[in-house]
């Protein structure tokens, strides 16, 4: 078989959305004719541990795995969190305003850690791989940020062995939605675009997941740049499990501060006074890490009796509360670069075949994977009437037993489709 070697920060047992990307697609190269090798930090800080995805690693797969140096133990120090403590991922605050030292914290990182906290991975993974590399050759390296200090690895391995490489990118890097919040001097915001160009102009292919974040990156360089987006793995929908009785409604995932469906709360907060039944039916389900402002909104709407909290769960218990989901929320970033954002979760809400209601722009991409599967509906971020209308309707079908799935055409979104896409790119790059 043809040899890739996988650069990745997130690896089982570290948990979350940032690692089933290429936990996937590792698990299914082999039926294309590729054999992966994964490099990933011994000791990474990972922000959730969930052992259920470790039964998804290939059986002889070999992981290499090397010591890294995180600056997170002097952080967690400097702000007063606990030494075993889990930071929290993208700006997610679960206390009222964030202390001064959090702020502090957030310059030191945005200036002095570039492009990431991860930076002092690069230079002694460069050095071991380089060993690595001369006595085992591989075909093609990948590198998938963030972190996009993988992506400075695996530039610094292609300048000096010349492999082809292709680099993934599952969340922008210069267009992060939280870019404008890490308070970058000039002198760092230019060092972050110039390490991002020199990836874009020597990396043998690009590849993102959303169609708006593609186009982001070719304005950046102009380059091909291809779109394979995220998805979801049929073996893990093999579920025995009953639609709940109330009319929940479950948003999975991590909630912040951008996420907060404001407007959402609102109404559901109106329709509990016109419909006296629904109070008796109405359950919120919130499933993940989910940001203060969340729960403000929540109390001053008057819905704190009809939610339900569960924090952190492993990904095959997450996938049941999908699944028996009446209806299901999907809460896109009120942030610049929405138009592209479309959230893993998307993927698993289609294939366990209840309804969305997704808040976020019906221009934007999410919105148009929505709209080709009938899987649901979109309403803006400030559309309260088309809200109302659609919480009503799917209420009433709530109590006549007929809210129903209606979607198709969801196949091509399965992991195993989409490795296909990786390993054809990887081919053609070896061919180069």
């Amino acid at each position: 078989m043809k040899k890739v070697l996988v650069i990745t920060y997130y690896w089982p047992p570290s948990g979350g959305a940032g690692v089933q990307r290429w936990l996937k697609f590792v698990k299914y190269l082999r039926d294309f004719g590729w054999e992966p090798v994964v490099y990933t930090p011994e000791n990474p800080e990972a922000p959730v541990i969930d052992h259920s995805l470790e039964k998804d690693i290939p059986e002889g797969l070999e992981v290499l795995r090397q010591p890294i140096w995180e600056p997170y133990t002097a952080y967690k120090k400097f702000i007063g969190q606990k030494k075993d403590q889990r930071v929290n991922a993208g700006f997610l605050s679960e206390s009222e305003k964030p202390k001064f030292s959090e702020n502090l914290s957030v310059w030191i990182r945005g200036n002095f850690f570039i492009p990431d906290a991860r930076k002092f991975w690069i230079k002694p993974s460069v050095r071991y791989l380089t060993k690595y590399l001369k006595e085992k050759w591989v075909d093609a390296i990948v590198s998938t940020g963030p972190p996009h200090s993988m992506h400075m690895i695996a530039l610094r391995l292609k300048e000096k062995l010349g492999i082809p490489w292709l680099a993934d990118f599952r969340d922008p890097w210069t267009n992060i939605d939280f870019y404008d919040q890490l308070k970058l001097s000039k002198f760092a915001d230019r060092t972050h675009k110039k390490m991002e160009l020199s990836v874009l102009k020597y990396v043998d292919e690009v590849i993102t997941v959303s169609w708006n974040w593609a186009d982001d990156f070719r304005k950046i360089y102009e380059r091909p740049v291809k779109v394979i987006t995220n998805g979801y793995d049929p073996d893990d929908f093999e579920l025995d499990v009953s639609l709940d009785k109330k009319f929940s409604i479950v948003h999975i995932g991590a909630m912040n501060k951008d996420r907060n469906p404001v407007m959402f709360f609102e109404v559901c907060g109106e329709l509990l006074t016109e419909y006296p039944s629904l109070a008796e039916n109405l359950e919120i389900k919130l499933v993940g890490s989910t940001d203060i402002s969340v729960f403000n909104s929540i109390e001053k709407q008057g819905l704190t009796d009809f939610v339900k909290w569960v924090k952190n769960v492993p990904h095959d218990e997450v996938l049941k509360y999908t699944k028996s989901a009446q209806l299901l929320l999907l809460a896109l970033n009120n942030t610049p670069n929405v138009l592209g954002i479309i959230p893993g979760k998307i993927f698993e809400y289609l294939a366990a075949k209840r309804p969305i209601l997704c808040t976020g722009p019906e221009n934007g991409d999410s919105a148009r994977i929505i709209r080709n599967a009938n899987a649901g509906e979109i309403v803006s971020f400030d559309d309260k009437n088309k809200m109302r209308k659609v919480l009503v309707e799917y209420y009433e079908a709530y109590q006549n037993n007929d809210l129903v799935y209606n979607g198709k055409g969801i196949e091509k979104y399965s992991r195993k489709a989409l490795c296909g896409e990786i390993a054809d790119l990887l081919n053609s790059i070896r061919k180069k």
